[in-house]
């Protein structure tokens, strides 16, 4: 490329997403990002120095040609772009919106070392938005392919390939980001894939975890269909571990299992005080009002405590949603507590700037040590304060209390962020697969191969609690593992 034209470029200001005005969205669970307009999006596109060698794509999980996509953005090829991204990634929507790519493909971004990178991320959701939209409506048929039979291992799929004998039937178990990624690709493939999802409705952590107005549901709907619509049957209210186990799906005909089953189990500070009545882990309370839509009362009546002081103790991306769901359910205050400053935030720097905007308290290098009760109920929160030492072995300065520094916050409720890990319900019927002190299933990184022939792991049941990208990258190592696995009958 012409160094004139490059320098060009260079003058092109990252075009700025419109948002919901701070003092509106407090008011509503609506999507806070609204998306490109398709002249926002052209006008993005060409920044793109399309460098020879792209250090964007090195910077994926997946390794989406992100050079390629932007170039047929700029050349208004909008369903090419999104076929591009779909050749290894089947959930851009979804990735469009909740990735961390500041520090993932947009980290890279040769234009970000002076200026602003590349919003990669914004337009990758505009192509596939634009795309769901066409294909399926603004209003999904979501139970189409799925069904709550309580009794059989699932019927034969339909998947697309020819190359596969019919008798390659492949469990996928869990519908998050790395199962439903999994099974995408093994149904490319011509796989006949089924996946077992617990819960009544499948996505995972994207329909329980995630709130509305970070990743609205229909979007998640959206992108199932189209994993449906390769073929891939999805059976929920199936728990596997309680109707039947792991062995009773290989015996039944499916040659493989692959184990998606994340990271369900919260984690609690086991301080005094957490089982006064108004304290929720961020599971319960994220679920109650995502999956079970609390925040459409009085038309869904799911029972959640909507506070008026809240505390929500943790600092990564989940404190963030509960904190922010709090504030959209009628809270006039809303106290984040971290135990560290907000540089060593785990949470993304977007989604600490959206809590800033919407009146979230920061109470920084603070922990709590006591929840106080009254009549059965959360009064108070007691915390010391914290200073930084030393770094751990995370890389952050380690916090160290301050002693004789208590103080105490009036509130009515507490969610607690901190983090969580695997649920050992279906790992606990599985004698022959080995595990890691954490409970953590124990699987090739790279492989996602298990101590069990034939069954894979791979996501947040393996990893522990991370991203949603990196527990697709570990749906797609499987894929191609099992793929390999069924072809050669190597172990």
């Amino acid at each position: 490329m012409a160094g004139n034209k490059s320098s060009d470029k260079k003058k092109i200001p990252r075009t700025k997403m419109p948002e919901q005005d701070p003092k509106e969205r407090i008011k509503n669970f609506d999507e806070v990002a609204l998306g490109y307009r398709e002249e926002d999006a052209l006008k993005e596109s060409l920044r793109c120095l399309q460098c020879k060698k792209p250090r964007c794509i090195e910077g994926c999980p997946v390794g989406i040609d992100i050079k390629s996509f932007i170039r047929l953005i700029s050349e208004r090829k909008f369903d090419e772009a999104l076929e591009k991204i779909r050749e290894k990634n089947s959930l851009p929507a979804i990735c469009g919106r909740v990735c961390p790519q500041e520090d993932q493909c947009e980290k890279e971004c040769i234009l970000g070392i002076k200026d602003e990178p590349v919003a990669i991320g914004r337009l990758e959701r505009f192509v596939a938005d634009r795309k769901l939209d066409r294909d399926f409506g603004s209003e999904p048929n979501f139970e189409s392919n799925s069904n709550s039979e309580s009794s059989g291992l699932g019927k034969e799929g339909s998947g697309k390939g020819s190359s596969i004998d019919s008798l390659s039937r492949v469990a996928v178990i869990g519908s998050g980001p790395a199962g439903l990624t999994c099974a995408g690709e093994l149904a490319r493939m011509g796989y006949k894939v089924t996946i077992f999802e617990a819960l009544h409705k499948p996505g995972g952590v994207l329909v329980y975890g995630i709130p509305e107005f970070r990743l609205p549901k229909r979007i998640v709907e959206k992108e199932i269909e189209f994993v449906k619509s390769l073929g891939v049957e999805i059976k929920v209210n199936m728990v596997v571990g309680k109707i039947f186990t792991i062995d009773d799906l290989l015996n039944s005909g499916y040659r493989s299992v692959f184990i998606a089953t994340g990271a369900g189990l919260p984690y609690f500070m086991n301080i005094p005080g957490e089982n006064l009545n108004g304290v929720y882990s961020a599971n319960e309370y994220l679920t109650r009002s995502n999956l079970m839509k609390a925040y459409l009362f009085p038309e869904w009546d799911t029972p959640i405590k909507k506070g008026k002081r809240v505390a929500v103790i943790g600092g990564g991306n989940v404190a963030m949603d509960s904190a922010r769901t709090a504030k959209r359910l009628g809270a006039e205050h809303v106290y984040l507590i971290y135990r560290r400053s907000e540089k060593e935030m785990p949470a993304r720097i977007e989604e600490v700037g959206h809590a800033k905007e919407e009146g979230i308290e920061f109470v920084l290098l603070a922990n709590p040590v006591e929840i106080i009760g009254k009549d059965g109920w959360v009064d108070k929160i007691r915390c010391i304060k914290m200073e930084l030492g030393e770094p751990d072995e995370s890389g952050r300065r380690r916090p160290i209390p301050v002693k004789g520094s208590e103080f105490d916050i009036d509130v009515d409720v507490v969610v607690v962020a901190i983090g969580q890990g695997p649920n050992p319900l279906l790992t606990s019927t599985v004698p022959d697969l080995k595990l890691k002190k954490s409970g953590n299933i124990e699987a090739d990184l790279e492989t996602c191969k298990t101590s069990k022939k034939g069954v894979f792991a791979g996501g947040d049941i393996v990893t522990g609690a991370a991203t949603v990208i990196l527990a697709m990258g570990a749906g797609k190592k499987a894929a191609r593992a099992i793929d390999e696995y069924i072809r050669t009958g190597v172990w």
